[in-house]
């Protein structure tokens, strides 16, 4: 069993910065590949970014290349999102997510089995 628990949403300027964190708990938990995922209202969720269980792969969504970046510290067993060159439409509830595969990098809600409660980002214009 793996718990999540994210942090670090808020209330933002467009053009803004936020950082996310993601704090895992769990036998196993710093071995898992993770990845962070997004529902906006009225929306599917969908994926933002994830990293392997190393942190030596990332991959993201072609909306938030250049602007997000994902990390890991194993030790604090913890995972971040740093959003930068924040956009209205990043608004979301954002979900830190572990996958049904340990090793697998999840890139689809598909993949995943463990969901954190989320957290909310606005960002106003």
């Amino acid at each position: 069993q793996v718990q999540l628990v994210e942090s670090g949403g808020g209330l933002v300027q467009a053009g803004g910065s936020l950082r996310l964190s993601c704090a895992a708990s769990g036998r196993t938990s710093s071995s898992y590949a993770m990845g962070w995922f997004r529902q906006a209202p009225g929306k599917a969720r969908e994926f933002v970014a994830a990293i392997s269980w190393s942190g030596g792969s990332t991959e993201s969504a072609d909306s938030v290349k250049g602007r997000f970046t994902i990390s890991r510290n194993n030790a604090k067993n913890t995972v971040y999102l740093q959003m930068n060159s924040l956009k209205p439409e990043d608004t979301a509830v954002y979900y830190c997510a572990a996958p049904l595969v340990s090793f697998v990098v999840p890139t689809a809600t598909t993949q995943v089995r463990y969901w954190g409660q989320g957290t909310q980002v606005t960002v106003s214009s």
